[in-house]
């Protein structure tokens, strides 16, 4: 499941629970219809509650990153638990996109309930 927050240009999109094969999968297609529908610089995507990532993690973000950098934009990935993080590192992500923690976790209740009054 992702859930998303928009401020100005910058989209945070919140992943959470496990990245697999078939998880990604849906993942990306949200996070690029949703990059698509709407002009961002810099799209964030918040790690902070994903409890497993296998290799199809790596896949999300490069090419996440690849659509972002077609669109003149860039990613950034947030607050990804440690295990995580030494993945990103070793596969060289690190250097692809840089690593940023946000300040107050997202509220996903408030996001959702946003959005739904908006639908």
């Amino acid at each position: 499941m992702v859930v998303f927050s928009l401020k100005k240009h910058t989209l945070t999109a919140a992943l959470n629970g496990e990245i697999d094969h078939h998880s990604a999968m849906q993942m990306r297609t949200e996070i690029d219809r949703a990059v698509r529908e709407t002009p961002v610089s810099l799209l964030i995507l918040d790690f902070s509650r994903v409890t497993f990532m296998d290799s199809s993690g790596i896949g999300l973000v490069m090419g996440r990153y690849k659509l972002m950098s077609e669109l003149g934009g860039e990613v950034a990935i947030a607050d990804p638990p440690a295990y995580i993080a030494k993945v990103m590192r070793l596969s060289g992500l690190d250097r692809l996109c840089r690593t940023v923690s946000i300040a107050k976790p997202l509220d996903l209740t408030e996001v959702t309930n946003n959005a739904e009054n908006k639908a």
